[in-house]
């Protein structure tokens, strides 16, 4: 089985790092160099109306790729910092933990593909569903094409029971959507809260959550993922299915 995750637009390259296996690289390298010298080559203002952002955080994130090659290297699933990975809390994940990871647990990414947990980054800051790559593709859904789809296949026949965990937001997921091989079950999770009108999507709850079940795999060593209809971390119980999406409520 092989939980996934999206990425996230905060990092933390401050925090010293635990005890961890070692490190490893990423695996579309030379399709990540191309886009960061194509993104090199658009400018801070071009960036901003890209990604919908500050002219600050353009600046930061246009001076990052003009010096991507020299940045600072970190792995990736503690380099990421938003809500997903507060929720996995990878700084008190153990040793074992880590390496469990790195065979069953994978990150979407609109620079790197497809990403191992000990795979090591450089900042950045790069939506999969930006509407632009280098070349000729329209945008980075075109630009990756079969290939992430290909690498999480290979993945997955190698953790030896076909299941994908589905752990990834609506936006990255659409990179592989329809591209993996027939035999692939995807498994969709849908986290929600008890409200006054009945069960509800909460966007900052639900993310948190997707970080805790990918820990609670982790910490468990889940190799079956029917086993993974007993997460109950901070609340959360296993509420239903309907075929392949599994519902987890709290509240």
């Amino acid at each position: 089985m092989i939980a996934i995750l999206s990425p996230a637009k905060t990092l933390d390259y401050d925090t010293a790092l635990p005890d961890l296996p070692q490190h490893s690289m990423p695996r579309l390298g030379e399709a990540t160099g191309q886009i960061a010298r194509g993104a090199a080559r658009l400018g801070a203002a071009k960036l901003a109306t890209l990604m919908k952002i500050s002219p600050k955080l353009a600046e930061l994130n246009a001076r990052r790729y003009r010096e991507f090659d020299q940045a600072p290297e970190r792995p990736a699933l503690l380099a990421f910092a938003g809500d997903v990975y507060t929720g996995f809390d990878a700084q008190s994940l153990e040793e074992p933990g880590f390496a469990f990871a790195q065979d069953h647990v994978r990150i979407l990414s609109g620079l790197y593909g497809l990403l191992r947990p000990l795979d090591v980054i450089r900042p950045y800051r790069l939506e999969m569903g930006t509407r632009w790559a280098p070349g000729r593709a329209s945008d980075l859904y075109a630009f990756w094409g079969t290939r992430i789809a290909a690498l999480l296949a290979e993945d997955v026949a190698a953790s030896g029971d076909g299941v994908v965990l589905n752990l990834a937001s609506q936006e990255y997921w659409h990179a592989v959507a329809g591209k993996l091989p027939d035999g692939v079950r995807v498994i969709n999770v849908d986290f929600r809260e008890n409200g006054p009108d009945g069960p509800r999507f909460v966007s900052f709850h639900a993310k948190r959550a997707r970080g805790m079940m990918a820990r609670w795999m982790c910490e468990h060593r889940v190799t079956d993922v029917e086993a993974m209809r007993g997460f109950d971390s901070d609340g959360y119980r296993f509420a239903g299915a309907e075929g392949d999406r599994w519902t987890f409520l709290r509240g």
